[in-house]
């Protein structure tokens, strides 16, 4: 079945689809690599965290990675005491602690501050860890950079003492990377970790090798595999990896419409029932998303706007075989991740319908109402 009548299935726009049967394929890719290398395959939630899709990708996970209370509230109601909880951010309340303890089986403490909170609780729960920050930057977009200079995420590994720090801790996690299409930045990151620390990974449990990796864009996975066999066979340790992106991102589509079209200062624009706030990297990082539609060598050419009164609110320019028109249907790709968890109701525009697609048919999961915008911002009654 085409996009053309797929789009055609859908009762209104704007609308995210999730593929479900390529998240499907994407985690059995990571299942098999788990399987050739016995590593554990986390989610990390904060690429999104649907509960449809969090049911529907558990039995293929070992778990899942959190960043925050709720997510590790969500993830642990999803695994129903059957799985893993790895817990890593920088901004913990001192209050929130003990619960964390309790739901997380693993907590990678960002900072020597957290370690003292976290091993007060130490017999409650979790296996206690930290986040280090190798200090080995691949990308040169700050923006995306966990080892940017003043980094809030992870302890220094050129500091890292871990004499002082036996007994303490039972694993390491680092993430260094972002949407990588091979492996050379984790092979030289183990190297560095190994050339700083020496044996130290004798004394540990488990290791925790991130996120970052498009392991559903990677093809050839020996390193990978060579390299966690390795470090289990010489040390013992758990390995542990956490895709997001890699498993929801080209998974995820942005369907809108056409509501208006004119022309300014000579250029044709196409104003759209959805929003860059309903898609936020857009707008934060200034990038054009690719666009089913789009044709490179089309005759016409239109700037798709967003329909609030944000200046700004701009998808591109992109070209098309005939001029739009209005209630031309449209659809963005690579919305997957990122997108949902960051969109918001700017000027009051509702949040887009959230739709499943398998098997070539699109069934509805999810519909925003008046209702759910009146109750955020209904407040409470003076006293």
């Amino acid at each position: 079945m085409s996009w053309t009548q797929l789009k055609e299935q859908l009762a209104e726009t704007p609308a995210f689809v999730y593929d479900l049967d390529a998240i499907e394929s994407t985690l059995q890719t990571l299942s098999n690599l788990r399987d050739r290398s016995g590593c554990k395959v986390l989610y990390s939630v904060k690429s999104l965290p649907l509960l449809p899709i969090l049911h529907m990708m558990r039995p293929y996970l070992d778990g899942f990675s959190v960043s925050s209370l709720f997510e590790a509230r969500l993830a642990s109601e999803v695994l129903a005491g059957n799985g893993s909880v790895h817990l890593t951010t920088p901004g913990i309340r001192a209050d929130e602690v003990e619960e964390l303890t309790r739901i997380c089986s693993h907590v990678s403490c960002n900072s020597y501050r957290q370690l003292d909170l976290f091993t007060k609780y130490w017999e409650q729960g979790a296996s206690v860890g930290l986040r280090l920050n190798p200090k080995l930057s691949f990308l040169d977009d700050r923006r995306y950079d966990p080892c940017r200079p003043y980094s809030e995420l992870g302890i220094d590994l050129e500091g890292l003492d871990m004499n002082a720090l036996s007994g303490r801790i039972k694993g390491l996690h680092f993430h260094n990377i972002f949407s990588a299409s091979d492996f050379d930045p984790l092979v030289q990151t183990l190297t560095a970790i190994r050339n700083r620390l020496g044996n130290v990974f004798s004394r540990l449990e488990w290791l925790n090798l991130g996120g970052g990796y498009l392991y559903d864009q990677i093809g050839q996975f020996d390193i990978f595999i060579d390299s966690v066999k390795q470090l289990r066979k010489e040390f013992g340790l758990e390995v542990l990896i956490e895709p997001g992106k890699a498993l929801v991102g080209r998974a995820g589509y942005l369907a809108t419409s056409v509501v208006d079209c004119f022309v300014s200062d000579g250029k044709s624009i196409a104003v759209l029932d959805t929003s860059v706030n309903h898609h936020p990297e857009v707008f934060e990082y200034q990038w054009h998303p690719p666009l089913l539609e789009h044709c490179p060598n089309g005759r016409y050419s239109a700037i798709l706007a967003g329909s609030t009164c944000l200046a700004g609110d701009i998808f591109g320019e992109y070209r098309f075989d005939r001029p739009l028109q209005e209630g031309d249907r449209l659809v963005f790709s690579d919305a997957g991740a990122y997108a949902l968890v960051k969109a918001h109701r700017f000027n009051g525009y509702n949040l887009p319908d959230i739709y499943g697609m398998t098997s070539g048919n699109v069934f509805l999961l999810k519909r925003h109402t008046y209702q759910h915008y009146y109750d955020q911002w209904s407040g409470l009654a003076p006293t």
